[in-house]
């Protein structure tokens, strides 16, 4: 049986009522301290409190003034409480951010927190009473997570649904330019080295970029590595080719230094690569015919670096800090729209071989991207 206070609340929830700041307290405490899952401002400020209301809710409704409750009756009653708070709050979590390991170990920190200091102050809870706890901590993490888990999915699913619609859009937008120009220069009309053979060469280089992308995240996703030694000097003149052709197609200057002999890395070539690719692609995009973009690659005391620095003009402020999200658009330019993704792909790529990048803007002029990989000795 549970034990009762006055009124028929139990002796825990006047408890968790009374001592609320204190168990909160302590419960931060617990969280702060946690290695893993690392655990992130929104839960101590937050979440902590949401946890703890959540538990003494269903502690209160657990116990009806007119009976007793025996603890194996209670988890039906527990689920049926507890079910709309416990799917808000999975949605709550999820839009903040955080992870099911988070919720999982959030509940079990409060949880700790209330028992610790309710042995440190003897206070007169019941075994039966410690048996609920325990009970209401497994519904509440079983419902958060579930709701979590579900809100994710759906989530996941919708995003996913539009990225592969703009993705078709944009492959349909591509090659329905691509058949026009095809067909005009067919007819006879007009020559392939005038606007229109242009016209169907930037669509073709554009769906080349698309499936390019869309590979490289298929990679990434499939986790399929292949790490190799790759010389880069090698690896820079590949690259060259195919941007030499695209520069020259938009009228800009295209500068390669030499690499030094011996410098090399141990990387997925096809990610890295992509990875290149992708930022020279962006060079040429954002610089104004006559401009010039370069690319070059080397190595100071620590790392490998392959730089592309180009002409767009600068980064407006706080602008670097957005270049790797999903859908951020660096700018408007006369050419087929992309998905804003070939960034935070390079990026994605970049770090599954073990790299960093960043970009440092030039005002003004433009700015720099840097990737700095592990040298091999």
């Amino acid at each position: 049986m549970l034990q009762r206070g006055p009124g028929g609340v139990s002796v825990l929830h006047e408890f968790l009522t009374q001592h609320r700041d204190a168990i909160i307290e302590r419960a931060r405490a617990r969280v702060a301290a946690r290695r893993v899952p690392v655990p992130s401002q929104f839960e101590l400020t937050e979440g902590v409190p949401a946890f703890l209301t959540q538990l003494a809710e269903l502690l209160r409704d657990e116990v009806h003034p007119a009976r007793s409750v025996t603890v194996p009756t209670t988890s039906g009653r527990a689920h049926e409480a507890m079910g709309a708070t416990a799917d808000r709050q999975g949605d709550d979590l999820l839009r903040a951010g955080l992870t099911v390991a988070q919720v999982v170990e959030g509940y079990g920190d409060v949880c700790q927190a209330i028992t610790e200091y309710a042995s440190e102050l003897k206070a007169p809870i019941s075994l039966d009473e410690y048996h609920t706890l325990n009970l209401c901590l497994d519904v509440a993490t079983a419902r958060a997570v579930s709701a979590f888990s579900a809100s994710r999915d759906r989530r996941t699913a919708t995003q996913e649904t539009e990225r592969l619609g703009v993705l078709a859009h944009e492959m349909r937008n591509l090659l329905s330019t691509a058949m026009l120009s095809y067909q005009a220069l067919k007819s006879g009309g007009v020559g392939v080295d005038g606007s229109t053979g242009a016209v169907l060469g930037r669509s073709l280089r554009g769906l080349r970029n698309l499936i390019d992308r869309s590979l490289t995240e298929v990679r990434l996703a499939a986790t399929l590595r292949n790490p190799e030694r790759v010389d880069l000097a090698e690896f820079i003149e590949e690259l060259e080719v195919s941007a030499a052709l695209d520069a020259t197609a938009k009228g800009l200057a295209l500068e390669v230094p030499a690499v030094e002999p011996g410098v090399a890395v141990n990387v997925d070539r096809p990610l890295l690569a992509s990875a290149v690719a992708n930022l020279v692609q962006n060079a040429i995009k954002f610089t104004p015919s006559g401009g010039r973009v370069s690319l070059t690659g080397h190595r100071n005391a620590t790392h490998a670096l392959i730089e592309v620095e180009d002409e767009c003009g600068g980064l407006p402020e706080g602008r670097a800090e957005t270049m790797f999200q999903p859908f951020a658009r660096g700018g408007t330019d006369a050419g087929p729209p992309g998905l804003g993704l070939g960034l935070k792909i390079s990026r994605d790529a970049v770090l599954a071989n073990g790299g960093q990048i960043q970009v440092r803007n030039l005002p003004g002029k433009g700015c720099v991207f840097s990737i700095a990989l592990p040298p091999v000795e």
